[in-house]
């Protein structure tokens, strides 16, 4: 598809001849992001239906034509930061997700048994995934010994601001925990978005536990117990349950966006999951 060979493109990692000197080499990885932040400013979103039925859809669009925002997004928003794209607002209920199996991916309410799906309990925090990655469910963690649980990894961003749905947004990662969801391995990423007051105070999962105390038990709670009201079992979590550091959650998103390229190219087997 056109869009997503632009927007490859546009994020492509230069290959510097030794000729090349270090202040021409940051000077085209400057102007590669600044044209990706130009790139993503042109990117819109479209809906469809009205809100919490079964027909509502949130499209996206760049240059008036749809696009995928799992796969014509690219991962990274700089040399530091990650595209987050929220599908939950902070303090809303509906389950909104990227529907993977639906052509150009849109965003609509998840649906289980013929009706829609709502959190029994407002989520505190921005909900959504990175684009460009994917749990695959093929593949065995070494340590857990679980598999992927064939979605885009999730993100739990803890800023101060309520994003909206659709919404793209520049992100830090922090750390990341290991939830495992009926026997399939589910990352939580958490991040904060780049422009919120607090980023630049928190540059890794040790920050979150002395200036947001309780922030992330708060998390590994609520995703322990949501499920418990439909008569579900509580979730467990890897690694002790600790909340892993920001190297591991890079290790995560790198992992994931390899996997990612497989399902792409066709090295591994995606099933009914959607692409172009």
């Amino acid at each position: 598809m056109a869009s997503t060979l632009l927007l490859q493109s546009t994020m492509g990692f230069l290959r510097p001849s030794t000729t090349l000197s270090a202040t021409r080499v940051a000077a085209a990885a400057g102007l590669r992001f600044s044209q990706t932040r130009r790139s993503m400013a042109m990117i819109s979103t479209e809906t469809q239906g009205a809100a919490e039925t079964e027909e509502f859809r949130v499209f996206f669009k760049k240059d008036g034509n749809k696009i995928s925002p799992w796969h014509d997004i690219p991962l990274k928003a700089d040399g530091q930061t990650y595209n987050f794209i929220t599908e939950i607002p902070k303090f809303t209920k509906a389950k909104m997700e990227v529907a993977t199996k639906e052509a150009m991916n849109p965003i609509s309410q998840d649906m289980k048994k013929g009706k829609l799906r709502y959190y029994h309990g407002p989520i505190f925090w921005n909900y959504g995934l990175l684009p460009q990655t994917w749990e695959d469910p093929n593949h065995e963690h070494p340590e857990l010994k679980v598999k992927g649980d064939n979605d885009p990894v999730d993100v739990v961003e803890i800023g101060s601001v309520a994003l909206t749905v659709g919404s793209v947004t520049p992100v830090k990662p922090l750390g990341v925990l290991a939830m495992i969801d009926d026997g399939e391995l589910d990352w939580k990423i958490i991040a904060i978005a780049a422009s919120d007051p607090l980023a630049n105070e928190l540059n890794d999962i040790a920050d979150v536990e002395a200036k947001l105390p309780g922030v992330v038990s708060g998390i590994r709670e609520w995703f322990r117990w949501y499920k418990t009201p439909d008569d579900k079992p509580i979730n467990a979590f890897g690694f002790g349950e600790r909340a892993l550091a920001k190297a591991d959650a890079l290790k995560v998103i790198d992992e994931t966006h390899a996997a990612w390229k497989g399902f792409m190219n066709g090295k591994t087997d995606g099933g009914k999951l959607w692409k172009a």
